[in-house]
Parts: C-alpha cells; sequence; structure tokens
C-alpha cells in the first residue's frame, strides 16, 4: 500500500535517529535527483553532489516528529 515513489514512514524516523541503514537508504531513494541537480555544464559535478548529499543527511539530523502521531481522519 502506498505510493511507491515515498519512502516509508519508518525508514524516515529510523533514519533521523541516525540509523546508518535508514540514511543511507534515504540517499539511494534520492540519488537520481541529487545527480541531476548536480549537472554543471553537462558533467555531474562531484563537488555539489557531496555538498547535497551533506545538505541532506544535516537535514534528517535536525528534522522533528511531532510528539502526536499520526491518525487518519475521514
Amino acid at each position: 500500500m502506498g505510493n511507491p515513489s515515498l519512502l516509508p514512514y519508518e525508514t524516515i524516523v529510523r533514519a533521523t535517529s541516525g540509523e546508518p541503514e535508514a540514511v543511507d537508504e534515504v540517499l539511494r531513494h534520492y540519488s537520481k535527483r541529487i545527480r541531476i541537480a548536480a549537472i554543471e555544464n553537462g558533467h555531474i559535478d562531484r563537488d555539489t553532489e557531496d555538498s547535497i548529499k551533506s545538505r541532506l543527511v544535516a537535514a534528517l539530523f535536525k528534522f522533528r516528529f511531532d510528539e502526536q502521531p499520526y491518525t487518519k481522519t475521514e
């Protein structure tokens, strides 16, 4: 179930807790988008790619969830 193009909630929670496997999964999930964003003059700029990855990991560790769990309302 759910949208296959989205990361599972549990993976995001684990990644924000610093679990290395979950952080790697997040980086793998966004790797194509990161590479596209790092293209300069028709070539992938590795420094830009590394910078984007570093900022993504830093953002993961700053992210905090609300204390109340999500409940679906209809």
